[in-house]
């Protein structure tokens, strides 16, 4: 007897030409698989995955699900995705950049207690709650989390629903190292029972967990043939081949220097620097002094304060004015404008990615990166748009800049904004999880466009990585914050 299908789909086509594949759809997902759909940065796995939910109506074909043994038939019931781009729930479409970090915007946002709601299965609550270590996080306000408990609030919000089919995009990035393990074994763990099945997609082709038994390649808005795991990795090492960049990295060594560079020694300077929400303490007594071309990496677990502390250093914190801080040899609030700091700084980070809802051409959010604007709020002018273009250019995006940035993947939206940190050829580089949701290609070649950066004359740099091997090679400090429990 042929194994039931939960999801089958023949001669897909949707009906709305802005989101369609480039060739009809035929895919069976069989109960009692477990599937990753893969493919690089813009391929469409996030327009299949759309089709395969029915979010969009076909024009062609037939969509047809089997959600044996669940008592309910819809898809809303049935299947649950958990998309890339984090939201705050309910209070997501009023968020914008900064409010993390201003204590007088939250009072209407909900706490995790009140969005998780009441659930009746007391031991997969308990299990979940011990891993995601959700207790602590119970009475915090859903926007003070950080991006990674963020992802176990997600990730237990939807697992608490019990769905038929769970689809998760890229669901190990911004975890720390014990949670992406622990979340590893309680997906494998979830994977033997009969009423669940695991879809992921995934942009590292190179790191298919082992539960998964069966791999959808999605290349160019194609869909391809679904393959055993085994399979496509095999398939995948014999075509994985490491492209030389040395002339990418040279073009950015070659790079003209201008003529507003700071002169100071000391680019940071924090003196006993305390943080504190309510009850809760981010940061305790930090000390921390980082000299002109030194290149920090940052690190500690989900909660320990990494953004906040980087929040301070780009002025970003209503905090950082009754802190004892020095930047770029100036001690903050003795007369400088938040501007005149930012001007020498580039960002970006998952907290900006999240607010970044601007349905603009991809090239304006990289010129925003000129003014330090979420939006652009100034013509550039004709010199500036070739700068911006050149740096797109470089992060392999040239081809994209027309595009309005909402319409581009989530892996195309964080190169557009790692393009607007480097437009300006900054003096700090603050790079916060800056290879999350990227290819196996792309992490390689923005890897080596960070290298070739801080190889110039008297750059800083500041970056947040949950995965050592994401550090280029010129890391000469590191700072690894505790939480303060």
């Amino acid at each position: 007897m042929a194994q039931p299908y939960t999801i089958h789909i023949a001669g897909g086509v949707v009906r709305n030409p802005l989101v369609r594949l480039a060739r009809p759809v035929t895919l069976d997902f069989l109960a009692g698989e477990h599937i990753a759909i893969v493919g690089p940065n813009g391929a469409g796995k996030s327009l299949l995955v759309d089709m395969l939910t029915g979010k969009y109506p076909l024009r062609e074909g037939e969509l047809a699900y089997d959600f044996s043994p669940s008592a309910t038939k819809t898809a809303y019931d049935n299947i649950k995705y958990i998309a890339f781009r984090d939201t705050y729930g309910s209070a997501d479409a009023n968020y914008y950049y900064q409010q993390r970090w201003n204590a007088h915007d939250q009072e209407d946002t909900p706490e995790v207690r009140e969005m998780l709601g009441e659930v009746a299965d007391s031991a997969l609550k308990g299990q979940l709650f011990e891993l995601f270590r959700i207790e602590p996080m119970l009475d915090k306000k859903i926007i003070l989390l950080s991006s990674g408990e963020l992802r176990k609030f997600q990730l237990t919000k939807t697992l608490l629903t019990a769905p038929r089919i769970l689809i998760m995009d890229n669901p190990f990035i911004g975890l720390d190292a014990l949670t992406r393990e622990l979340l590893f074994h309680l997906l494998e763990e979830l994977s033997r029972m009969d009423s669940l099945q695991i879809v992921l997609v995934l942009s590292m082709l190179d790191d298919i967990p082992s539960f998964i038994t069966h791999v959808v390649p999605v290349y160019n808005m194609t869909v391809g043939e679904k393959v055993e795991r085994e399979v496509y990795m095999q398939a995948f090492r014999g075509q994985d081949t490491a492209v030389a960049m040395d002339e990418l990295q040279q073009r950015i060594l070659d790079l003209p220097y201008g003529s507003g560079n700071y002169t100071s020694d000391e680019v940071v300077k924090l003196n006993k620097v305390s943080i504190r929400y309510d009850d809760r303490t981010i940061l305790k007594e930090l000390d921390w002094t980082v000299m002109r071309g030194e290149k920090w990496a940052l690190s500690g677990e989900n909660g320990a304060g990494k953004s906040t502390l980087l929040s301070l250093v780009c002025a970003d914190n209503p905090q950082s004015y009754a802190c004892d801080i020095s930047l770029f040899g100036r001690k903050r609030g003795t007369g400088e404008s938040i501007w005149e700091i930012k001007k020498h700084i580039g960002y970006v980070s998952p907290e900006m990615h999240r607010a970044y809802l601007k349905n603009l051409p991809a090239i304006e959010i990289v010129a925003s990166g000129l003014h330090d604007s979420i939006g652009l709020y100034k013509r550039p002018r004709e010199e500036q748009l070739a700068v911006c273009e050149w740096w797109m250019d470089v992060f392999g995006i040239a081809g994209l800049k027309d595009k309005p940035f909402l319409q581009l993947s989530s892996g195309e939206q964080r190169l557009a904004l790692l393009a607007r940190a480097f437009v300006k050829d900054p003096e700090l580089l603050i790079l916060d999880e800056p290879l999350h949701g990227l290819d196996t290609y792309n992490r390689r070649r923005v890897k080596k466009i960070i290298e070739a950066f801080c190889h110039r004359k008297d750059k800083t740099m500041i970056m947040v990585t949950h995965y050592e091997n994401e550090l280029p090679g010129t890391i000469t400090g590191h700072l690894f914050l505790k939480r303060n429990r």
